[in-house]
């Protein structure tokens, strides 16, 4: 759910990133970050105790542009990957504005990303919200990994009715990264100005 700032005419949007544990969502924010120019980020910051980690920074995206005059940024959130830190999970998805699933292409991991991917419409449904209701974006990382899955077998198991947006990424090169951000990015602001002039 966007915040909106009247006094400074800022909309703030949560986009976080889901997935397995070492999926790569740490490296897409970490990627973004680097390259988000320094007066329109804000720092990277890890919340981190003995065993988890949850990364977060909000940007003013330039090319987005504005909904009806206010200038729109958006805060970038990672969850944990292990779902035994659900409450960590579950919270951070609160007030969630769009999501990029970052599945994994190893082989070993299929169970994982289905697991994670149930996770998150549970955890969804726990807020209230369809994940139909709500931009997703699945991102299909490692595609540079010797015996990596066939993109068709990871989207049946993990997006069976074809409904998703699909980016093929390499984040630890940067491929695909940006691209899967700007998918969601501008499917949020879409949503946005759609409800905004309902009202």
């Amino acid at each position: 759910m966007s915040t909106i700032n009247f006094a400074a005419r800022t909309i703030s949007c949560k986009v976080v990133y889901y997935g397995p544990g070492m999926g790569g969502k740490t490296t897409n924010l970490k990627f973004i970050h680097q390259r988000v120019p320094p007066n329109l980020k804000g720092q990277l910051i890890s919340l981190a105790t003995e065993d988890e980690r949850t990364l977060f920074f909000d940007f003013m995206p330039l090319e987005l542009g504005t909904v009806q005059g206010f200038t729109t940024r958006f805060q970038l959130y990672t969850v944990p990957g292990q779902t035994f830190y659900n409450a960590s999970r579950k919270l951070v998805l609160k007030g969630v504005d769009g999501i990029i699933f970052v599945a994994d292409s190893d082989p070993s991991r299929l169970r994982a990303n289905a697991e994670s991917m149930r996770n998150m419409r549970e955890n969804l449904l726990q807020h209230g919200i369809d994940v139909r209701d709500i931009p997703v974006v699945l991102q299909i990382n490692k595609r540079d990994l010797p015996g990596a899955l066939d993109v068709d077998m990871i989207r049946a198991v993990l997006d069976p009715r074809g409904e998703l947006p699909v980016v093929e990424a390499q984040a630890h090169k940067g491929v695909g990264v940006m691209q899967s951000l700007k998918f969601v990015s501008e499917r949020v602001l879409l949503k946005l100005q759609s409800a905004k002039g309902r009202s």
